[in-house]
Formats: C-alpha cells, sequence, structure tokens
C-alpha cells in the first residue's frame, strides 16, 4: 500500500546528499558512540553505520577541538550527511559550519543572546544548512515548565515553537524539529500537535527507550504511530546498543508498515497451531538466516509462510510467494495460486530460487 498519498505536507530540506520531506523517503538516522576527540574511531563507526545504511549520522561536538573531526571525516571522502550535535557554545556551531558540516542539531535558546544566534544563522545560511531543533522532555526551558508544570505535550510542542520562532526572527526557516520524550504516548500525542502547528518536516524518536528489545518495542509503538498518521520525515531509533543495531531496527519499523519503496523483504507467518504438521518455527529461524546470508533481505517482496492449507493461500493472498505446509511436504503458491507441491526439504531452497528470479 502507498502511504505517500497521506504524507503530512513540509518543505523539502537538503542535509547534504540526502533530501527530506515532501513525499522523499523517510531517512533513518543514528548516532556515533565514540569519543569524537577520536576522529579515526568515530569514521569507522560511520563507515559502519552507512554501510547498514544509516542515511544521516549525528556526532555529538562538545568542543571546538573536537569539531576538527568533521575536517578529518570529509577528507576521508565520506559523503554521508553529518549532523553536528551541539549544547550551549555557539563558537562551536560556527567552527562546525565552517568545517562543512551538513547540518547542526542545538536549541537556539540554549546559545545565549539573540547576537550569537543570528551569527550562527548567518553561518549556516552562507553555507545552505540546515539547523535541527532538538526538544527534549528533561531539557525544557523554565518559563515552560512553570506555565505547564511538567513536560507534557502542550509543553514539548510550545518549546518547539519557541525555538523555531527565534529562528525566524531572522528569516531563517531552514529546519526541522524534533520533539522526543521517553514516554510513548506523550511523544506522539506531542509530535501529532506540533505537526498541526508548524509547517517544518520533523525527526521523530523515543528518547532513552532501552535496551535492543524494549527500544525496539517503544520506538516501533511511538514512531510506528505516527508514519501511519502520515507524519515524520526522518527518525531514529534509539538503543541502548550498537549504533548499528539502530539502523536494523529501524528498518524493521518501516517494513512492518510496508511504507512503500522502503520495506525490505517481509515475511508472513502464521503463529501456529494443532493444525500445523510442520516445524514452521524452526523453518522460519532457517529462512530468515537463508535470505540474509543470500543478500535478499532488502528485497522488496512479500513471502508467507503459511502452517496448514486453512491459512494458506487464502489468507496470504497478497504475498508475492509463498508455501503452506502439510505433513512432509508443502504447497507452493503465488498471488494465492497454487503452483505445486514440494517436499520439506526442498521448501527453503525453493523460495531462494524463486527470490533468486525476482531480483534478476
Amino acid at each position: 500500500m502507498n502511504y505517500n498519498a497521506i504524507r503530512r505536507p513540509t518543505p523539502e530540506v537538503r542535509i547534504g546528499k540526502v533530501t527530506i520531506g515532501g513525499n522523499h523517503p523517510i531517512a533513518i538516522q543514528s548516532m556515533t558512540n565514540t569519543d569524537t576527540h577520536d576522529a579515526q574511531a568515530t569514521i569507522a563507526q560511520i563507515k559502519a553505520l552507512a554501510s547498514a545504511g544509516c542515511d544521516i549520522v549525528r556526532i555529538t561536538v562538545p568542543d571546538e577541538e573536537a569539531a576538527k573531526t568533521i575536517l578529518a571525516i570529509k577528507e576521508e571522502g565520506i559523503t554521508t550527511p553529518i549532523v553536528a550535535d551541539i549544547h550551549f557554545d555557539y563558537k562551536v556551531a560556527l567552527r562546525c559550519a565552517e568545517y562543512g558540516v551538513d547540518k547542526i542539531s542545538i536549541n537556539p535558546g540554549n546559545i545565549g543572546d539573540d547576537d550569537k544566534v543570528k551569527a550562527v544563522v548567518d553561518a549556516c545560511k552562507a553555507k545552505n544548512i540546515l539547523i535541527r531543533i532538538g526538544v527534549n522532555s528533561g531539557s525544557l526551558e523554565k518559563h515552560i515548565l512553570q506555565k505547564y508544570g511538567s513536560p507534557t505535550p502542550e509543553a514539548l510542542c510550545e518549546s518547539g515553537l519557541y525555538h523555531a520562532a527565534l529562528l525566524e526572527k531572522y528569516d531563517y526557516r531552514n529546519i526541522v524539529i524534533s520533539i522526543k520524550a521517553s514516554n510513548v504516548p506523550g511523544m506522539i500525542a506531542a509530535n501529532r500537535l506540533l505537526a498541526q502547528a508548524c509547517p517544518y518536516p520533523l525527526h521523530l524518536g523515543v528518547t532513552e527507550a532501552g535496551g535492543a528489545e524494549m527500544g525496539l518495542v517503544k520506538s516501533a509503538a511511538g514512531i510506528g504511530a505516527l508514519l501511519c498518521d502520515g507524519i515524520g520525515d526522518t527518525f531514529r531509533v534509539s538503543l541502548t546498543a550498537d549504533p548499528v543495531a539502530e539502523i536494523a531496527a529501524a528498518r524493521k519499523i518501516l517494513n512492518a508498515l510496508e511504507i512503500e519503496g522502503q520495506c525490505g523483504l517481509q515475511i508472513v507467518s502464521c503463529p501456529t497451531c494443532g493444525r500445523t504438521k510442520i516445524d514452521l518455527i524452526d523453518l522460519h529461524t532457517r529462512f530468515e538466516a537463508a535470505v540474509r546470508a543470500e543478500g535478499l533481505d532488502t528485497l522488496p517482496v512479500k513471502v508467507a509462510l503459511m502452517g496448514c492449507i486453512v491459512n494458506g493461500p487464502g489468507e496470504a493472498r497478497e504475498a508475492d510467494i509463498g508455501i503452506a505446509g502439510g505433513k512432509g511436504e508443502a504447497l507452493l503458491f503465488a498471488k494465492g495460486e497454487i503452483i505445486c507441491k514440494i517436499p520439506e526439504d526442498a521448501i527453503i531452497p525453493t523460495l531462494i530460487g524463486k527470490l533468486k528470479e525476482m531480483k534478476r
């Protein structure tokens, strides 16, 4: 199903070679966890993230010395767009702009008076650098917290608009806004409010989501709900794990939502019951491994692994290819039409063969 038709309309903005907003693909982001002063370690992790399918990489830049790593990244020939994450010191932002960063993540209200905000805006204007406004439930402005009493969705939304206004004051609208919270319902509600209140592209995420398992569940719930609303132009799945794992998690979310043009191979499989006469759980595990080993996991194809004929070609009618298990055998079908019977030990080789044909 094509969800582009319901995407919230936004201006298109460029981050290096990547364009987000409008109907452009939803960009996957992650963030390095290396010491940014260690240029080689940071570069190695950026390369690993890019190889995994990361579209945009954010790095923390705590001081002007760390900003030099941006020069090293560019000299290395890395084309993955780089976002400099900056807190408080506007001079670091100016240095990152000078060194050719593709995007700056900053809260304009945290870097000082109007002259400092204007200096950053002028530097970004000169090089067409995007500014990402990052709002977090743990760092709301005092006047907003006093107004709402806690980081409510309304408070988070108002904070985002407040920071945007500081940039708009200098006729700067090359902006992406990110509102994140660890509370999933609050994060969803805040982004829905923001989507109605401003035209800017939105960066989605559930912050402090947890480890690989719970972090994926919370992110899928929060990010997935908003993407289904047509809200969101880029996102990060924040995990207490290797950053590369965030990319696999992000792809799983896009895959589950079947967002056209971005989901890879999708396996539709039944939960098994007393009618199941083949070891479907083991089959599923081995098939997933075979797909990865053959490099077929990015193929935009739907494969059905069904336990019996009752839940076979009928319920999996939209699958491009699939099987319905029997005792020691299975029915092979495509788009709901039965092709033939195959022995159980031929299921995986047959499906892999069919996928390779589709890839050609």
